[in-house]
């Protein structure tokens, strides 16, 4: 995600004065949560955080070899889960070759680049439901390392996206151990984010399942904080009124409110709009607080709240089940669609 310094002035001053509202929402807040049926655990979110954001990790630059890394380490987690394969020649990687602009001189000819997208998939069980396809989805890369910086250079991406990944790779786990789900999951790990969504384009133009299957795409994003402009135990929905797709998860134990920064536009900012200028119903899952270390090398590990990370992850936990069992199908609200 893209934060000016005008809009982050505006956000806080309108996230203080959201601190106050209260939202109604039918789902139990995270503490109240059974938490009997969910894998979700603090010591394997901070095993994935602390391969994913640690500076060994040197902040996953986008098209970088330390992008490829973490790629290849998710991959590996996957397999470890008997998630199957999706990506290219039956392998979890599908790789992303895009031309590549100069930053700061757009007169310069553009370079080739390579990304790199992580790809797993359960097949559904049920004759009928497992032609349609649901999509959970975080993007891997970050800001890497800069060269001549003074002090620490690297930017971690802990919040942005480590704990998006982490998240696709908890549900995961989830959904592998538990009953098999009737429809098809397809998790999506996208390279590139952060200059342009280039893995999420390429992904949507060769997907593993006909684009047309998708039923509906979560997105992870920037959930290694909880949001002070929302309720406690709580996360938020980009786009919430766009369709009718977070009102059901909520009504299903989803956490889930309203964007409450709706002027950082966040809907169009991550790579769930990719899929839904398409038509796929696609929305980001957050709590990201407009907090100051955006884009900095401070957003490290030493910065996450690791307790509303599992509890923020393992709350998500039955309504996606509920999503890749039921039947139901969410729409576009009246002019929702981009």
């Amino acid at each position: 995600m893209i934060t000016t310094l005008r809009h982050r002035l505006l956000a806080t001053v309108v996230g203080l004065s959201l601190v106050c509202i209260s939202f109604a929402a039918p789902a139990a807040t995270f503490a109240q949560r059974a938490p009997s049926k969910t894998t979700v655990s603090e010591e394997s979110v901070r095993k994935y955080m602390n391969a994913l954001a640690s500076d060994e990790m040197r902040g996953r630059g986008s098209a970088t070899a330390d992008e490829l890394r973490a790629a290849q380490y998710i991959a590996s987690q996957l397999k470890l889960l008997k998630i199957m394969p999706a990506g290219d020649d039956g392998d979890y990687l599908q790789t992303v070759k895009f031309q590549r602009r100069q930053r700061g001189n757009p007169n310069a000819p553009p370079t080739e680049a390579t990304t790199t997208n992580v790809i797993g998939i359960i097949r559904g069980s049920d004759p009928e439901l497992s032609k349609e396809t649901i999509l959970l989805s975080a993007h891997l890369d970050h800001l890497g390392v800069r060269e001549g910086m003074p002090g620490d250079n690297i930017f971690n991406g802990a919040d942005d996206d480590a704990s998006g990944v982490t998240a696709v790779l908890e549900l995961a786990e989830a959904l592998a151990k538990g009953p098999h789900p009737k429809r098809t999951v397809v998790f999506a790990l996208f390279g590139s984010e952060e200059i342009g969504g280039y893995g999420a384009r390429y992904f949507q133009e060769h997907p593993p399942v006909p684009v047309e299957s998708f039923v509906a795409n979560l997105e992870f994003e920037m959930i290694g904080r909880p949001d002070a402009a929302v309720a406690p135990h709580t996360l938020w929905l980009t786009g919430y009124e766009r369709s009718d797709l977070g009102a059901q998860l909520a009504a299903h134990g989803a956490r889930l409110v309203a964007d409450p920064h709706p002027e950082q536009n966040f809907f169009r900012r991550s790579d769930n709009y990719v899929l839904a200028t398409k038509g796929i119903i696609a929305h980001t899952v957050s709590s990201y607080g407009l907090h100051s270390d955006y884009h900095r090398p401070s957003d490290d590990l030493a910065h996450i709240d690791f307790a509303h990370m599992t509890e923020a992850i393992a709350s998500m936990v039955l309504p996606v089940e509920w999503l890749v069992n039921t039947n139901f199908k969410p729409q576009w609200s009246k002019d929702g669609r981009p």
